[in-house]
């Protein structure tokens, strides 16, 4: 068909808060927005459309899933993922981060031990503090330029008040796509110690090269029985405003905790135009979803190729899955403050400051490639400058 992923979207005037609200978080609107992870492109024509249909209707009253909601979603895991899951598995949400932090509210108590892996994605941080438990960094380690989980230390930091894990898989924002060992070690070490896990695997269909997102509940019966994966199409289609996510717990006793928070706070109600685009995104989506991969995988390596040849100072960490580049700035010899100061006021590009993902991050900047090529190279450009005129 071919889309024109360099024509882009002007976001602006949209309430986009990567565009519209740049200056309430950087105190400027004078920077060049890549920091939310969200894209730049539109949706697929088949969600515009679908959406258009549902609009037109006119009545946007109380909503509930159909059955080709259900069958959206399993079709969509057994094609791209080859994972055979059930319709009474899947309990909807509007959103990944409010799923975590009600399976935080299901499966702990308050003062209870919960383990993230830094840097790592910072509404963790905030889900497993602001409802009373004992955050556990389980600091991702670097070995020869590549992040690995440090299953050693996991071990020695888990007692019997450690009830929950939440895993970032895809990782944000190394970019790790983890391997089946490596899931299968983690997943071992957690059933034994009967730690739930929760799995955010809401980058899983942004893959590049020869690598797998292996959803962590298909791997075992026993994995299946104690993971809860988080799924939404918001980072694939770039429908993340119309809050509609998947999390599917296959085991019957955790699924009605994790509904029994649902109904507490009252949010299991589809949001309308979230469940018309959801369905469409699976259903139709995939064409549209091949072009984008390798157009991102082609922004990839302009980024690496231009960091390589014009501002060799700045390492990258080639990213194996998701739209997120993880940019190690540590060689300029800034600390925190001054690296913040020097995106913004110098470079005045806005990107994620690696030091809110938490132990590991300092000294990154993190990098949201799924734009045209033009942002990207205007970007680059604008800190290759600053770079030299700090030289």
């Amino acid at each position: 068909m071919g889309f024109n992923f360099d024509k882009g979207i002007d976001r602006r005037n949209t309430n986009s808060i990567k565009w519209d609200f740049v200056s309430k978080y950087y105190g400027t609107d004078n920077v060049l927005p890549m920091w939310v992870a969200d894209m730049d492109f539109p949706a697929p024509e088949p969600v515009k459309n679908a959406i258009k249909r549902r609009a037109e209707h006119g009545a946007y009253g109380y909503t509930d899933m159909a059955e080709s909601f259900y069958d959206s979603i399993i079709g969509w895991m057994n094609r791209r993922h080859q994972w055979n899951i059930k319709k009474d598995w899947i309990v909807y949400t509007p959103g990944v981060v409010p799923a975590v932090n009600m399976a935080i509210m299901a499966y702990t108590n308050p003062g209870d031990k919960v383990i993230i892996q830094s840097p790592v994605y910072f509404p963790f941080f905030e889900a497993v503090k602001s409802n009373e438990r004992e955050l556990i960094d389980n600091q991702l380690v670097l070995k020869n330029g590549r992040y690995e989980m440090d299953f050693e230390n996991l071990e020695k930091n888990i007692d019997e008040k450690t009830k929950l894990l939440i895993l970032c898989s895809p990782h944000n924002p190394v970019g790790r796509v983890w391997s089946k060992e490596e899931l299968l070690r983690l997943g071992e070490i957690c059933i034994k110690n009967n730690i739930i896990i929760v799995s955010d695997e809401i980058h899983s269909d942004i893959i590049y090269g020869d690598n797998r997102h292996l959803p962590l509940g298909s791997l075992s019966d026993e994995l299946l029985n104690n993971t809860i994966t988080c799924m939404a199409p918001s980072k694939t289609f770039n429908v993340a405003g119309l809050a509609a996510s998947a999390i599917i717990i296959p085991d019957k006793v955790l699924r009605t905790k994790f509904k029994d928070i649902i109904n507490r706070v009252h949010i299991g109600m589809a949001n309308t135009f979230g469940a018309v685009a959801l369905e469409a995104c699976y259903n139709h989506g995939e064409e549209w979803l091949e072009e984008l991969l390798n157009y991102l995988q082609e922004n990839v390596l302009y980024v690496e190729k231009f960091i390589e040849k014009n501002i060799p100072e700045i390492g990258v960490k080639k990213p194996e899955g998701t739209y997120l580049m993880w940019l190690d700035f540590k060689k300029l010899g800034f600390n925190a403050k001054q690296l913040k100061e020097f995106m913004i006021k110098e470079a005045k590009v806005a990107l994620n400051d690696g030091i809110t993902f938490g132990p590991g991050g300092e000294g990154f900047q993190r990098m949201n490639i799924a734009c045209p090529r033009s942002t990207i190279k205007e970007g680059l450009e604008r800190i290759e400058r600053a770079v030299r005129g700090k030289l």
